[in-house]
C-alpha cells in the first residue's frame, strides 16, 4: 500500500496547480464579485484535458482513474473554488453521455464536451425532490419518434449558459424503475430558464431553475435503456460526492496556507501571532484533520475505481467527512484572520461562502449519515475497512 502519488500523478497535480495559479486564482474574486461565468478559462481548461477527465479515451477523454482526477480538481480548487465544481459537473454530465449515449449523440456532443467547447450541465433535483432521486416527476411520453418532456427541475448548476442538458425523467412506473436518462439540447424549443438565482457562494456559475414545456427530443437521446436512469444517477453521484468531497479539501488547503502566511506576518504584542501557542494548536488541529479529509477522500476513490463492494458506502462517508471538515478549516482560517478575515480584501470568507454548500450538494451531510448507517446495519454487510 504505498500512499505516495506516482510520477505521472504528481505531473497531473503540477500542471492542474499552474493552471490554478496563473488562470483561476488571480480572477476569482471579480468573477464572485461580478457573478460572471468564465467560459472562455473552462474552454482552455479543456484544452489541456480537464473537461473529459475521465471520460473514456475510446470517445476523446482522458481516462483517468477518479483517484487521478480527484488530485486534479484538489488543486485546481485551491485556485477558484466555485470554477472547478463547475468543471466537475460537466465532467461528470460528460462522461455519461460518453459511457452510455447513442452513436448519433456521442458525435455530436462528445469532441466539444471534451474540449470544453460546449458544457453541460445534470438536471436531477426537482422542486419537489432533492436526494429522493426515485420521487422525481419530471415525465418524458413518447409521440412517434420523439419523447415530449414536461416538468422542471431546480438549483441547476450553468443553465441558461450551457450547451447540453442531462435531464432525468421519468418514463415508466413510479419508483426507480420508472427512471431514465435523457440530453436536450439546452437551446430546444420548450426550454425555459428562470432568473439566476442570488446565492451565498458559488457565484462564477448561474443556478437556475429550468422548465420544460412539451420540448421535443428524438428517441436516440436517451442514455442506455428505458429505466435505467436511477442507476445510472447513482453511479453519477458516487462520483459526485468524491468530486465534492475534493473541492472542499482543495478550498481548505488553500485557506490554511493562507492563514499559516498570515501567522507569520501578523504581530501582536510584539511578536508574530505564530508564536502564540493557542494558535499553534488550532494550526495543528486544522492541518490534522485536513489530511485525514484528504485521504479518506483518496481512498474512496480507489474504492469507486476498484468497484469494490462497498464503495458507495465509502463516497458517502468521504463526503461527509472532507465536506465538514472542510468548512471547519475555512471558518478557522477566516477566524485566524480576525477583522481581516471578514472583508473581501482577503479570500476567507469567500472560501467560506463557497464551502458551505457543499454540506448541501449530492445529498446533504444528514442524507450521508443515512446512506451509510444503513449500509453498516444491512444484514449481509461486512466491516467498512
Amino acid at each position: 500500500m504505498d500512499f505516495n502519488l506516482t510520477e505521472d500523478q504528481q505531473s497531473f497535480a503540477d500542471l492542474a496547480k499552474q493552471f490554478a495559479d496563473q488562470e483561476l486564482a488571480p480572477n476569482a474574486a471579480q468573477w464572485d464579485k461580478e457573478h460572471h461565468f468564465p467560459k472562455d478559462v473552462i474552454q482552455k481548461a479543456g484544452e489541456l484535458g480537464f473537461c473529459g477527465l475521465y471520460t473514456p479515451e475510446s470517445e476523446g477523454g482522458l481516462g483517468l482513474s477518479r483517484l487521478d482526477s480527484a488530485i486534479i480538481f484538489e488543486q485546481l480548487a485551491m485556485g477558484c473554488t466555485s470554477t472547478t465544481a463547475m468543471m466537475t459537473i460537466h465532467n461528470m454530465a460528460t462522461w455519461m453521455i460518453a459511457t452510455w449515449g447513442t452513436p448519433t449523440v456521442k458525435q455530436e456532443w462528445c469532441e466539444r464536451l471534451i474540449a470544453g467547447e460546449a458544457l453541460a450541465s445534470y438536471c436531477l433535483t426537482e422542486p419537489g425532490s432533492g436526494s429522493d432521486a426515485a420521487a422525481l416527476r419530471t415525465s418524458a411520453r413518447k409521440d412517434g419518434g420523439d419523447y415530449v418532456i414536461n416538468g422542471s427541475k431546480m438549483f441547476i448548476s450553468g443553465a441558461g449558459s450551457t450547451d447540453i442538458l442531462v435531464v432525468m425523467v421519468r418514463t415508466g412506473e413510479p419508483g426507480p424503475k420508472g427512471v431514465s436518462a435523457v440530453v436536450i439540447p439546452a437551446n430546444a424549443p420548450g426550454v425555459i430558464y428562470g432568473k439566476a438565482e442570488e446565492k451565498m457562494g458559488w457565484n462564477s456559475q448561474p443556478t437556475r431553475l429550468i422548465t420544460f414545456e412539451d420540448v421535443r427530443i428524438p428517441v436516440d437521446h436517451l442514455l442506455g435503456e428505458e429505466g435505467e436512469g436511477f442507476k445510472f444517477a447513482m453511479k453519477g453521484l458516487d462520483g459526485g460526492r468524491i468530486n465534492i468531497a475534493t473541492c472542499s479539501v482543495g478550498t481548505a488547503q488553500q485557506a490554511l496556507n493562507t492563514a499559516k502566511a498570515y501567522m507569520q506576518e501578523r504581530s501582536q504584542f510584539g511578536k508574530a501571532i505564530a508564536t502564540f501557542q493557542a494558535l499553534q494548536f488550532k494550526i495543528a488541529d486544522m492541518n490534522t484533520d485536513l489530511v485525514a479529509a484528504r485521504q479518506m477522500v483518496r481512498l474512496a476513490a480507489f474504492k469507486l475505481d476498484t468497484q469494490a463492494p462497498e464503495h458507495s458506502a465509502y463516497c458517502a462517508m468521504a463526503k461527509r467527512f472532507a465536506t465538514d471538515v472542510g468548512f471547519k478549516v475555512c471558518d478557522d482560517a477566516l477566524q485566524i484572520h480576525g477583522g481581516y478575515g471578514y472583508i473581501r480584501e482577503y479570500p476567507l470568507e469567500r472560501h467560506v461562502r463557497d464551502s458551505r454548500v457543499h454540506q448541501i450538494l449530492e445529498g446533504t451531510n444528514e442524507i450521508m449519515r443515512v446512506i451509510i448507517a444503513r449500509r453498516i446495519l444491512a444484514d449481509n454487510a461486512g466491516d467498512l475497512l
